[in-house]
């Protein structure tokens, strides 16, 4: 059947070769691109409701444990990158192996992690950016940060910042990869010289009884009238499943491997080193911050109910360090522009890759000669990510980013295993040890997460890849170039 035709690697290294993209990015950069994906504000809150609702001061297991589960699959997309490095990510990946139906509903899994995503973030990067305003006595009016649907007043209402801020990044990223990394490569550093410093200055107010006992008995929690199994040996397994979600987005370095100096060595180092960097930086973060602060503080319901919503501010403000606030506001304000930074750059790639093949429009494949950039396809998703995240309550439709996220790392799993059958003496600068081990590893732990979101996120994130077969069939299908060339045979 042609749904499952499978584009040849010979394929791939033409495509490489004709790329009109500019090789800019060596393996530092790259490292950049990973860590700011991974590093956004979530790091700041995460912490909190992890500790209280899962783990307590094991916390920092979770975080292992998590790093570990995630480490399955970036070893699977080191693999393939070393194999073919191009731009689309896990879609390119599915093509090259399983077949064209699955690379399209791959493809089109990966808009919800990165676009939706990207609206996610646009729209929490406007309320770190209220926070920061009203520090500093400055107060937006509530028609100018708000969508319509969660607008209190009457008339008319849009979230301007989350607006501005795409338009902003959109504009660093047309002028040209190399700009944006080292916009990036600025932020990251920002970002976690900030994070060092909270793990440095929240050491010195550490109180080690708040460690004590380090794994608490398994309770029952109650959170917004239901309960749930906490702490104990379950509690640290369900912390990670809770955290798992701060680690998404190392695949958004092999989205970037058509603009890397030497794809097949550095695009695997980028992903594996930003996985391990941010891992530790975790593990620090929640061991200061269970040690400044004890675990059952960060209850809603108890003596510092909004500690949970911004807890390492509020480990700071209890110790008497309410500067410290200031920091990591800023920190969290500028943090979130590089993440938001990566994931545009990201679905743009995928969408260069997707429409390269014929399977979306040629538009999205247009490299601007002068900045080696996809201009044209920046703009118009540049577009639609800031009207949407202006005017719809995107927060509802977070764990949609997960859902496409979670499906995207299981298929590289399968698809790593069927190319090593199918092809086992094709030239790999970096295999995977112990693949099937590994493989089975990563498909199991990523489906088990899937199953365990909200029932309204499987069901929109599945009908979402329902109207995705639909396009297919209508227009993916027929414009392949796949297929055109199978007619002409």
């Amino acid at each position: 059947m042609s749904i499952w035709r499978v584009k040849p690697v010979s394929a791939f290294e033409a495509d490489m070769k004709k790329s009109e993209l500019k090789k800019v990015l060596g393996k530092w950069s790259l490292t950049a691109i990973g860590v700011g994906a991974i590093i956004g504000g979530g790091i700041f809150v995460l912490t909190g409701t992890g500790a209280y609702y899962h783990a307590g001061p094991a916390l920092a297991l979770s975080f292992i444990i998590a790093g570990i589960a995630c480490v399955f699959a970036a070893l699977c997309y080191s693999e393939f990158a070393s194999i073919l490095p191009v731009e689309g990510s896990a879609y390119a990946y599915a093509y090259g192996t399983i077949g064209e139906i699955f690379a399209w509903i791959i493809g089109w899994g990966l808009i919800l992690e990165y676009a939706m995503g990207s609206m996610t973030v646009a729209v929490s990067w406007s309320g770190y950016f209220n926070k920061l305003l009203k520090m500093f006595g400055i107060k937006l009016p509530e028609w100018l940060t708000t969508d319509p649907s969660s607008y209190t007043g009457e008339g008319f209402s849009m979230n301007l910042p989350a607006f501005l801020i795409v338009l902003f990044v959109i504009s660093i990223l047309i002028k040209g990869t190399q700009s944006a990394a080292k916009a990036n490569n600025l932020i990251v550093i920002l970002k976690v010289s900030a994070i060092i410093f909270v793990i440095i200055a929240g050491a010195f107010f550490i109180n080690p009884e708040n460690w004590s006992p380090f794994i608490p008995d398994a309770t029952q929690i109650i959170d917004k009238n239901t309960t749930h199994e906490a702490y104990g040996i379950g509690g640290i397994v369900s912390g990670a499943a809770a955290i798992f979600f701060a680690y998404v987005g190392f695949d958004a370095v092999s989205t970037q491997a058509g603009e890397a100096k030497n794809p097949k060595k550095d695009v695997p180092f980028a992903i594996i080193a930003s996985l391990l960097i941010c891992t530790l930086l975790y593990i620090l973060v929640s061991l200061v911050l269970t040690g400044m602060m004890n675990y059952k503080d960060f209850n809603p319901l108890g003596k510092y109910p909004d500690a949970i919503k911004a807890p390492v501010a509020y480990a700071f403000d209890i110790a008497g360090q309410a500067w410290a606030g200031y920091i990591i506001t800023i920190a969290a304000t500028v943090g979130l522009i590089s993440v938001l930074m990566v994931m545009i750059m990201g679905q743009s790639r995928i969408f260069l890759g997707m429409s390269k093949d014929g399977l979306i429009p040629q538009v999205f494949s247009k490299v601007n000669p002068i900045s080696g950039t996809p201009k044209t396809n920046l703009m118009i998703l540049g577009a639609v990510i800031a009207t949407v995240a202006a005017f719809t309550p995107i927060n509802k439709l977070a764990d949609m980013t997960s859902f496409g996220t979670l499906f995207a790392f299981t298929m590289v799993c399968v698809a790593v295993w069927m190319l090593r059958i199918k092809q086992p003496n094709i030239e790999r600068t970096f295999k995977v040890p112990a693949l099937p081990v590994i493989a089975i590893c990563g498909i199991c732990i990523n489906t088990y997460l899937m199953i365990n979101l909200s029932k309204d996120a499987q069901l929109l994130s599945l009908g979402w890849l329902l109207i995705g077969v639909i396009v297919y069939f209508l227009y993916g299908k027929r414009n392949a170039k796949l297929g055109k060339q199978e007619n002409v045979e």
